[in-house]
């Protein structure tokens, strides 16, 4: 066992990890954030989008220990006292999602497409997106979803 230390949505934690935990694993059992989906365990689906230091990865593709002294943010983190992030509300609003199950790695992926680029371009948008699998909404409505969220974020910063 391994012992770790994570910055998690802002709180940290000391977890104890075995050397081959994944840190899907490690945020979903021993932390309990289920909002980060597991859905092929092959890195192919992105369903467990994250940010690790404002970078998206895939965490089922990541060793827990890997993440020893590193700053994630889970799809939990978005919101802020109860108050939805723009991303939520234009997935939301747009009608971005239908099963829900591949949102919060889309929802990740959009955090940091809009961090380094805050308008992008569709053809941005589905570059970004394209290591996250949607078998139900055919892209058109994430796309626009991501479009409103860009929207929605410049409007707070004005």
């Amino acid at each position: 066992m391994h012992r770790i230390s994570v910055t998690v949505n802002g709180q940290e934690h000391h977890c104890e990890v075995s050397p081959e935990s994944l840190l899907v694993n490690l945020l979903r059992e021993q932390l309990g954030l289920t909002g980060t989906h597991v859905g092929c365990d092959t890195s192919q689906c992105g369903c467990c989008t994250i940010l690790l230091d404002g970078v998206s990865v895939k965490a089922c593709a990541m060793l827990a220990v890997q993440a020893d002294g590193r700053t994630i943010e889970t799809v939990e983190g978005l919101s802020k006292h109860g108050v939805l992030h723009p991303i939520q509300e234009a997935f939301s609003a747009c009608h971005g999602l239908q099963c829900g199950f591949c949102t919060p790695g889309m929802m990740m992926t959009a955090a940091c497409l809009l961090s380094s680029n805050p308008t992008p371009s569709d053809d941005e948008i589905v570059h970004a997106i394209e290591g996250n699998l949607c078998r139900c909404t055919g892209y058109v409505n994430i796309i626009e979803s991501v479009r409103e969220a860009s929207r929605l974020i410049a409007a707070q910063q004005v």
